[in-house]
């Protein structure tokens, strides 16, 4: 098989890492931290000039049309510097709207691709499970959403929120204008400085319009794993490569510590998850380019982020000794991003829970067991 990326998937990647990084300089993040204005504003202005809001954006819509591989390089590089923007959330949500939703939706998504509104997705583990706390009734007309939507990234400066809710016993989403009657948001902010609202649903009427089809829950969800994954690859791999540089200068007993076998063995096993979460990664995004059955590969991607987020993050600052939790020295940022991509995702136990159900129905799970050996030919 043929592992190596394209020009174009190289080009973009390059693109992201370099607005990325310059931007996100050290003393950049430290301003950031004492500022506490949550998205990074110019850089998310920065993003929208260079595309990289739009890349999974139909073409028709005036997006980039690119697949979830080329948005998975975007956001690594996007976890790799810490930059604070939206940049999964607003294009999965326009993506989903663009296709499972009614015409009439479809400036909402060409605003979205010229970065003149922004949307956001309210998920995780919990509100999309059955006892969400979201009551929908339903109607001629379309359904009456009640109850409240924990945490939702971005909800305050949001012009649509993309949010789901039980109905038949179905998971379901909804288009929802953040001025609709019945909303109201009580803010805060996630401890890695990413801007949060609960949302609160009192008898918010949602026309059948807004309401996306049936099947759109199984085209969302594992773009949403995807993308929090590529984003703990991003981050984890920053995470190895600045514990390596530590431990290649600090001395104990005159020598580096990274000298020492227990420091080279925690880190070999870093390296280890690290790479096992890259390759679920790319196999998701493999089968989510290819319109291929993805349910099983979806929750052991989001399990593996969970899992080597946590092995890479404790060993980072374990290694690290003091430094790890000095606010004047950057490796406790990337644990915060790590924790908080984790708690986004649902936790471990809560996803592996989740893979056991699936895997009771069907247990073919991983690439041999459902497509020819040669597929790929």
């Amino acid at each position: 098989m043929n592992f190596n990326l394209s020009e174009e998937q190289l080009a973009i990647a390059d693109m992201a890492k370099s607005l990325f990084t310059d931007t996100c300089t050290d003393q950049y993040l430290r301003d950031y931290d004492e500022s506490g204005q949550g998205t990074m504003s110019d850089l998310w202005l920065a993003s929208i000039e260079t595309g990289l809001h739009s890349v999974i954006i139909p073409e028709a819509n005036g997006g980039i049309d690119l697949g979830m591989m080329e948005l998975s390089l975007v956001l690594q590089a996007q976890g790799g510097s810490l930059a604070q923007v939206p940049i999964w959330r607003h294009q999965v949500a326009a993506a989903a709207i663009a296709k499972f939703a009614v015409e009439s939706h479809t400036e909402i998504v060409k605003d979205a691709a010229q970065g003149n509104n922004l949307l956001t997705i309210g998920y995780n583990l919990n509100n999309t499970a059955e006892g969400s706390g979201v009551i929908a009734i339903e109607s001629d007309d379309g359904v009456s959403l009640s109850g409240v939507v924990q945490a939702v990234a971005n909800a305050d400066k949001a012009n649509f929120l993309l949010l789901s809710f039980s109905l038949n016993n179905e998971t379901r989403w909804a288009l929802v204008d953040t001025t609709t009657k019945g909303l109201t948001l009580t803010t805060g902010q996630m401890t890695q400085g990413e801007d949060v609202a609960d949302v609160m649903l009192d008898k918010v009427e949602i026309d059948n319009a807004a309401v996306l089809a049936t099947e759109a829950h199984n085209w969302i969800l594992p773009r949403i794993f995807a993308s929090l994954a590529a984003l703990q690859v991003g981050v984890s791999e920053a995470q190895i490569t600045k514990t390596v540089e530590y431990v290649s200068e600090r001395k104990q007993f005159g020598r580096a510590i990274g000298t020492f076998q227990a420091v080279q063995m925690t880190m070999a096993d870093t390296k280890i998850a690290l790479e096992a979460l890259r390759s679920n990664l790319w196999q998701l995004c493999y089968r989510l380019d290819n319109d291929l059955p993805c349910e099983h590969e979806a929750y052991a991607t989001a399990w593996h982020a969970c899992d080597a987020g946590h092995k890479i993050g404790h060993a980072a600052q374990h290694v690290h000794g003091g430094f790890g939790v000095d606010v004047s020295y950057i490796i406790f940022r990337y644990l915060y991003w790590s924790r908080a991509i984790s708690l986004n995702l649902g936790g471990s136990p809560a996803l592996l829970a989740k893979l056991g159900e699936v895997l009771r129905v069907n247990d073919k799970l991983g690439w041999k067991y459902d497509l020819d050996e040669n597929y790929a030919n």
